[in-house]
């Protein structure tokens, strides 16, 4: 049937749309919520930040490179824009007070939230908008779609340990 309809028999260019539709379609979310909920412009880099320390978390700089796949400059970077802009805090953790423990401000939970009741709004109506074939499609890809992306994280966190165990001598 996929073939009939422009698809591939075996899907790839089908899921080869799938690819060139996630970047624009979280780009369209973003700047729809932020008009919605009247938020501020903070970067893409920045939200996955602050989503890996929700509430009651704090992590060092160093996990949250590894858990993000991101270089200790490139966050050390970002948590210097996130503390100047009060999303963030950095403090002195364990007793010798040379490791540092970094949560995010009540004011950036606070963004998160705004950000995530206005997205989910924004996606509800515009589901609003699909025929009842094509909405009941769409929930029943969620969980599809939630476990295409834990192999995706797999995928990318085992290419990462390769290529750091080729990079020791």
């Amino acid at each position: 049937m996929a073939a009939a309809h422009g698809g591939s028999a075996d899907g790839s260019a089908e899921l080869a749309r799938l690819n060139l539709l996630v970047s624009p379609l979280r780009r369209a979310l973003l700047k729809g919520a932020r008009a919605a909920a009247e938020l501020p412009d903070i970067p893409d880099a920045q939200i996955e930040l602050l989503r890996a320390v929700p509430r009651g978390v704090q992590k060092s700089p160093g996990e949250l490179a590894a858990e993000l796949g991101l270089g200790r400059s490139t966050v050390s970077n970002l948590l210097k824009l996130l503390e100047q802009a009060g999303l963030v805090e950095r403090a002195a953790s364990g007793s010798d007070g040379r490791r540092v423990a970094v949560r995010a401000t009540e004011r950036a939970l606070d963004l998160l939230e705004r950000f995530d009741r206005a997205s989910g709004e924004l996606v509800a109506e515009a589901a609003a908008g699909l025929e009842g074939d094509e909405r009941r499609a769409l929930v029943a890809a969620v969980p599809v779609l939630e476990r295409l992306r834990e192999l995706v994280e797999a995928q990318s966190e085992a290419s990462r340990a390769s290529a750091a165990a080729r990079a020791r001598p």
